[in-house]
């Protein structure tokens, strides 16, 4: 697109479309399906097109929200994805992007700019309060609360999206809500991040107060999803922790952490998981670290302050390093 062209097009972004969402997937079904969801939140369709539409004619101008569909990789979704990352950050139009587990690392690794909300493998109910979510962060009201209050409306966001999904159920034929939730790959109980190592100086000397040994922590999060051999796993449900805890090993081993491996430590569904890694990272909680060998891959890390936070944590309860 010339630079003109590109100009143009972000002047236009938003502009005049109150409430309207642009919708891109090659799929025509769920094309329909996002079509029938952006109507159901009350919001105008500004336009519904293959994601070759964005390379092609005059350029197009997004609406107050975008749903990029994204289930598989190439070079021309990829591009796609990034050049609309960039316009939704520089207009303000809230993007959400479907993809899939198998192309989440290339997905979230192209959303660097405009903070997406990730879904992976979306039920309609989840594109849904997506959308509130968009058109909420959209008129700014997010970023007036306080930290607390931005964890209080994610909770409640899930606690919407759980209900939504239950009516789903109900209403479909043969579908009951009886019976324990299984999650993807059946790997709620496995929070041991499949890791890729890296040099790098040890991470407890940029902290005033050591983290414990890594094998410890470890051990805690094996004696937390234990807890699933006696009791429905949902009861304990707590992904910030579970994250937090297998971030802190991880620093300690001097381990890269995948945000596949991240979503998986936290024992719960890959788009919550999504969620609370976008909220922990606006907090400070989380970095994002890019793979300097590999620009499309991207990681998860502990913060400093939250490294030091954790540190404090373990002294107080006395969780000390191994002799």
């Amino acid at each position: 697109m010339p630079q003109a062209d590109f100009a143009y097009a972000l002047a236009n972004d938003v502009a005049g479309l109150p409430r309207s969402a642009s919708i891109f997937a090659d799929r025509a079904r769920v094309r329909d399906e996002l079509r029938a969801d952006v109507e159901a939140a009350g919001l105008a369709v500004h336009d519904c097109a293959p994601l070759a539409a964005l390379f092609e004619g005059d350029p197009r101008a997004l609406g107050e929200v975008v749903l990029f569909d994204c289930p598989q990789v190439d070079a021309a979704a990829l591009a796609a994805l990034a050049r609309l990352d960039l316009r939704a950050a520089r207009s303000g139009s809230r993007l959400v992007v479907a993809t899939s587990v198998a192309a989440l690392e290339d997905v979230f690794a192209c959303c660097d700019q405009s903070a997406p909300q990730i879904l992976v493998d979306p039920t309609s109910a989840e594109r849904v309060v997506a959308l509130g979510r968009a058109l909420v962060r959209g008129q700014g009201r997010l970023r007036e609360l306080s930290h607390d209050d931005r964890l209080a409306l994610l909770r409640l966001t899930e606690q919407v999206g759980e209900i939504a999904e239950r009516l789903d159920r109900l209403a479909s034929p043969g579908l009951g809500m009886a019976g324990p939730t299984v999650f993807e790959g059946d790997t709620i109980f496995h929070f041991e991040s499949p890791h890729r190592e890296f040099a790098a100086p040890c991470a407890d000397e940029s902290l005033l107060t050591p983290l414990p040994d890594p094998q410890l922590i470890r051990r805690i999060i094996r004696q937390r999803h234990l807890r699933a051999r006696f009791f429905d796993a949902a009861l304990f449900a707590d992904p910030a922790w579970d994250m937090l805890l297998d971030l802190a090993a991880a620093r300690g081993e001097h381990k890269r952490v995948s945000v596949t491996s991240l979503c998986i430590a936290s024992g719960v569904p890959p788009t919550t998981a999504l969620r609370w890694i976008g909220q922990l990272t606006a907090a400070g909680l989380f970095e994002r670290v890019e793979d300097e060998a590999d620009r499309r891959r991207a990681f998860v890390a502990l913060s400093d302050k939250a490294a030091e936070a954790m540190a404090r944590y373990f002294a107080m309860i006395g969780v000390g390093r191994l002799a």
